[in-house]
């Protein structure tokens, strides 16, 4: 199956990880956390798919995967902070224009400690595998960071003026 066909099949899967994150205050913490788990071993599946590791790249590839993952979903940790502080504010319709630029500067902290992440990896990852399983690799990445951000996007409503 392509990367392209996963990703239309797993479009759905997508949106189940994106919305709970919106509407926190509908879905149990608990819920949520095992769409999330849920979601990590699609990725991986996804990835191990569409990389075609050899046995030795596969050995030195999957623990620097594993951390990258744990680094990565403590940084987006904080977006889903900010989401849900938003969702909060908007459904109380208690948003002001200080609330406004807060959120705001947390969602950029957010993108920058995702962005620090993504890019301390890729000397472990070039280590790990040739360039051009690397570059594929954070293709996947960035594929599938665009579909989830997508779906969040069409679930959370812009701002009250």
């Amino acid at each position: 199956m392509t990367l392209s066909r996963m990703l239309v099949t797993g479009s759905a899967a997508m949106l189940l990880f994106a919305a709970p994150a919106v509407r926190a205050a509908d879905v149990p913490q608990r819920n949520m956390d095992i769409v999330r788990e849920a979601m990590r071993a699609d990725k991986k599946a996804l990835v191990a798919t569409n990389l075609q590791l050899t046995d030795a790249e596969a050995k030195a590839f999957w623990p620097v995967y594993d951390k990258y993952q744990k680094d990565l979903l403590t940084a987006n940790n904080k977006l889903y902070q900010v989401i849900e502080e938003y969702a909060a504010g908007y459904n109380k319709s208690k948003l002001t224009d200080a609330k406004g630029l807060d959120l705001v500067r947390g969602y950029l902290s957010a993108e920058e400690a995702r962005t620090k992440v993504r890019s301390s990896y890729l000397e472990q990852f070039s280590k790990a595998l040739p360039g051009l399983k690397v570059a594929r690799f954070y293709q996947i990445e960035n594929k599938l960071d665009a579909i989830v951000r997508y779906e969040m996007a069409g679930q959370i409503p812009l701002v009250k003026q």
